[in-house]
């Protein structure tokens, strides 16, 4: 399904509200060729009792995990930023540091943030970066560590340098971490079982106008539907048109190519 977050959302939402919503309605139209709406009415009162207090069980469980869904794609959006932030960081402390070393950092800088916003960034939306370093990342730790601590005028400027390093090499490791899935399959059982029951309660509300008995049961079909969709969406933060923007990184590579 994964194909359907690489369309413009609102086509995205509309096929799916399309597809679920012509089921709903294919079973709608089953039960009350089976059952008239005097014999569902003898239920109403109990059935009515059960749909709310389940109705309201269930739409506890979406909004949490809608909630979950957000921190994570929020968490996501941040460290990537995070990531450029420190990069720009790192670049700027080191043009103090002697050359050729500070120039070869510096360049490396360039390399490793060009290769996270044409390829690396790519590649995670089809779950192909593991936390191993990437080349880029492994050639800028070395070529740090090969620097001499005592040819940096000021000792205090190179471990600031190093201690942002780190911290670059962390927010990798969380944007790698937050572009995993975040909600366990046994979560989206709950969350698609429970939406087939709500949906299927409607069916058993006989109503003498049938035409708004479908309305009703659509209308509850499509915002379900879009609901679980957006947490398929907001679960998957570096894929599909909806993804991170890595606008971030293009404004740090503009900097460093100025300076």
């Amino acid at each position: 399904m994964q194909f359907l977050l690489n369309l413009p959302p609102p086509i995205s939402f509309f096929v799916v509200s399309a597809i679920t919503t012509s089921f709903a309605l294919a079973g709608l139209y089953l039960v009350r060729r089976r059952y008239s709406a005097d014999v569902l009415k003898e239920n109403h009162e109990v059935a009515a009792i059960i749909f709310n207090a389940f109705g309201l069980f269930y739409g506890v469980l979406l909004a949490f995990v809608v909630f979950v869904t957000w921190s994570g794609y929020d968490d996501a959006t941040k460290n990537l930023q995070l990531e450029a932030n420190e990069v720009a960081d790192i670049f700027h402390i080191t043009s103090v540091f002697p050359n050729p070393a500070g120039e070869t950092i510096r360049q490396t800088l360039m390399e490793y943030v060009t290769s996270v916003y044409n390829d690396e960034l790519k590649r995670m939306s089809q779950g192909e970066v593991g936390l191993h370093s990437t080349p880029a990342m492994e050639k800028l730790l070395t070529v740090f560590y090969q620097v001499d601590e005592k040819s940096v005028p000021n000792s205090e400027i190179y471990a600031e340098a190093l201690k942002r390093l780190n911290d670059l090499a962390q927010y990798r490791r969380l944007r790698i971490f937050a572009g995993n899935d975040t909600v366990p399959p046994v979560v989206w059982l709950v969350l698609l079982v429970g939406s087939v029951i709500s949906i299927s309660y409607t069916y058993f509300f006989g109503m003498k106008n049938i035409r708004a008995q479908y309305l009703i049961a659509a209308s509850l079909t499509v915002t379900i539907t879009m609901i679980l969709f957006l947490i398929y969406v907001l679960d998957h933060p570096f894929t599909g048109t909806s993804k991170v923007s890595a606008q971030p990184l293009k404004d740090v590579m503009d900097i460093m190519q100025k300076d």
